[in-house]
């Protein structure tokens, strides 16, 4: 299946139902008075997450959504039926934003919340309403207000507790692999991860936190090389990030100079988001006797000047992952919650907004 995180909507409410012009016409009731009822109110348009969902793929078929209008009123006081609600299911951490002024309008990070993203019109009144001393058969009713139509922009925030950050074969899904039940595609050739994944790592009984890797980044990724920043923002919910980093890079680099290059791309992409916790972990000791693997992992903590936490791990063969994973879960207790979705600057106003995966540019009619 796609993995889809970011679509374009079109909702609309329903229109109110239009009041009714009518009179009481009874045997032996010669001057009964207006009795038209009012109309029904049109249907609300809500967005409620779901835990089932875990992309917004569905939307690809179907961009627009309304929801009924409202009945007209009847005589005899009778009040129009009003429209029926329509509720969209989306998956649990959806922003949704106003597609026209920006606004983030809610951020369903719940299963069971729930958006009221158009609300439906009033129903105009009957002319029994009018009804005074002066005016005792009034001809008079109010029309059904209008519902709204609103366009949505739907971004997926995936849930995580930890993310993984770093260069293309580093090593994050065999880490994944190694810790969780999750099996994301491991190969020898760059890019192997096109979309994010969740992990659950299980330290002991009623003890897990969610992991998520995302694609690798490569340097000058803010601008849009390889595959860009698209995934970075699934890091934003996060409160840990485990920058990994290969001991032996298979183009002969320097593993410091990578790590400053991410470093530069997060602070380029988000400030925000660089400033976030995060961990250093030195990947594929495997590749090294033990002695040698310590000496080129010292020696990458000098290059960079830095303090702990640090690990030398082997995701391959499961050296150092399970100790790794102990202390993130220590440390995920102390931690502070992630920042609101705002605070991560992530969509700049004055730009126009990425068209989404399979997002078409023509405009259909209702």
């Amino acid at each position: 299946m796609k993995f889809i995180d970011e679509v374009r909507i079109t909702v609309g409410s329903g229109n109110g139902g239009h009041g009714s012009v009518s009179f009481r016409r009874e045997k032996f009731i010669p001057f009964g008075g207006p009795d038209g009822g009012d109309g029904g109110r049109g249907g609300n348009v809500t967005l409620v997450a779901q835990g089932s969902l875990n992309t917004l793929i569905d939307f690809r078929y179907q961009r627009r959504f309304r929801a009924e209008n409202g009945h007209g009123g009847a005589g005899r006081q009778m009040t129009g039926r009003g429209g029926r609600d329509l509720s969209i299911t989306v998956p649990i951490g959806t922003l949704v934003y106003d597609d026209d002024t920006h606004e983030l309008l809610g951020d369903l990070r719940h299963d069971g919340d729930t958006l009221l993203v158009a609300k439906g019109g009033r129903g105009g009144h009957g002319n029994m309403w009018y009804k005074s001393s002066t005016n005792r058969a009034p001809r008079q009713h109010e029309l059904g207000g209008s519902g709204e139509e609103r366009q949505l922009r739907l971004e997926l925030r995936l849930l995580a507790d930890v993310g993984l950050l770093g260069m293309p074969n580093a090593g994050k899904s065999t880490l994944i692999r190694a810790v969780s039940a999750a099996r994301p595609k491991v190969a020898d050739y760059p890019f192997t991860t096109l979309y994010p994944n969740l992990g659950v790592v299980r330290i002991a009984e009623h003890e897990s936190f969610v992991l998520a890797d995302i694609p690798g980044l490569i340097p000058g990724a803010a601008e849009g090389a390889g595959l860009g920043t698209r995934f970075l923002k699934h890091l934003s919910r996060t409160r840990l990030l485990l920058h990994l980093v290969d001991l032996s890079p298979p183009d002969g680099g320097d593993p410091a100079e990578q790590v400053r290059a991410l470093e530069d791309e997060l602070a380029a992409y988000s400030p925000t988001l660089a400033a976030q916790p995060r961990w250093l972990v030195a990947n594929k000791a495997d590749l090294f006797t033990p002695e040698a693997a310590q000496s080129h992992f010292q020696a990458l903590r000098r290059d960079l000047d830095w303090q702990d936490p640090a690990f030398l791990i082997s995701a391959a063969s499961g050296a150092g992952c399970q100790e790794l994973m102990r202390k993130v879960w220590l440390a995920l207790a102390e931690l502070p919650p992630p920042p609101p979705p705002e605070a991560i600057g992530l969509w700049d106003e004055d730009d126009e907004p990425p068209l989404s995966i399979g997002e078409e540019e023509e405009e259909e009619e209702w």
